[in-house]
């Protein structure tokens, strides 16, 4: 889903306005922003995607989305007893397009999700991308520009950071069938890749290291879990002049089962692992 042919012409155009503030009100760029924000609502086009097994960003539907900041007016929406004051409309159509929705979860226009997803109490920002038979659970934010692959369960009050600045940078990603724990922390653009289990309060950014203790010697990641990874939150010393004090780290403490049956390969990596949940 890379840009193709038919979104060149859009992206030429969005990308020529963004360096240019004297063009953000002409109408030809207020319709190919409307567009792009559009081609994202519905799943037409995405902001990262994975290309030859790396995540390319799309830039210029960044670029879209914050060059829509400046052009649109905040406007009042009365929903119910609800009152919201914004630029950006939420969503709607959720019935046509097969997506639960529990009161009072949130999703904005140009964020996208898939058909079977099922969205608890929570939020999920322009630009993001939920799959199928993924839960958004009670309090979890999908942060801007974040993609949720599918069969994801993010557990209560996880927090998905999000990133539009620079339009280059790589939002947070959590890929198919990973599961999420309660009240973790993703930021800073951090690769979950597939089948990974985060343990509860584990929080990753770009610079927190991930160490694999599984072996005879300590191996070390950082910004990335590897796939079927089983992760739980750790400290490790560390000697400022004041003193040693314990600093956050990842700690890998198993691998998920690659089974056929993700269910099962869930509960026993919970299981064998004691991941608190």
């Amino acid at each position: 889903m890379t840009t193709t042919a038919g979104h060149a012409a859009l992206a030429e155009v969005i990308d020529a306005a963004y360096g240019d503030p004297a063009r953000v009100a002409d109408p030809a760029v207020v319709a190919a922003v409307d567009a792009a924000l559009d081609l994202l609502d519905s799943g037409q086009a995405r902001v990262a995607e994975k290309v030859g097994g790396e995540w390319v960003v799309n830039e210029w539907l960044k670029r879209a989305i914050l060059l829509s900041f400046r052009q649109r007016r905040m406007t009042t929406t009365e929903l119910g007893p609800f009152e919201y004051h914004d630029k950006v409309p939420l969503k709607h159509g959720y019935a046509e397009a097969g997506v639960r929705v529990v009161p009072p979860a949130v999703v904005r226009h140009g964020a996208f999700v898939e058909p079977g997803a099922v969205l608890m109490p929570s939020y999920v920002n322009i630009g993001a991308r939920v799959g199928a038979g993924s839960m958004v659970d009670t309090w979890a934010t999908v942060g801007s520009c974040a993609q949720i692959g599918r069969n994801v369960h993010l557990a209560g009050g996880v927090g998905i950071g999000g990133v539009l600045e620079p339009p280059g940078a790589r939002p947070v990603i959590v890929e198919d069938d990973a599961f999420i724990a309660s009240r973790c922390v993703l930021t800073e653009g951090v690769v979950i890749e597939e089948g990974a289990v985060l343990g509860a309060l584990t929080v990753l950014t770009a610079s927190i290291p991930i160490i694999d203790v599984t072996g005879d010697a300590p191996v070390e990641h950082r910004g990335r879990v590897p796939a079927r990874s089983v992760v739980i939150p750790g400290t490790r010393p560390r000697r400022f002049p004041a003193g040693t004090y314990a600093i956050p780290c990842a700690l890998i403490i198993g691998t998920r089962s690659a089974g056929t049956d993700t269910k099962v390969s869930l509960n026993d990596a919970l299981r064998e692992h004691s991941v608190a949940v």
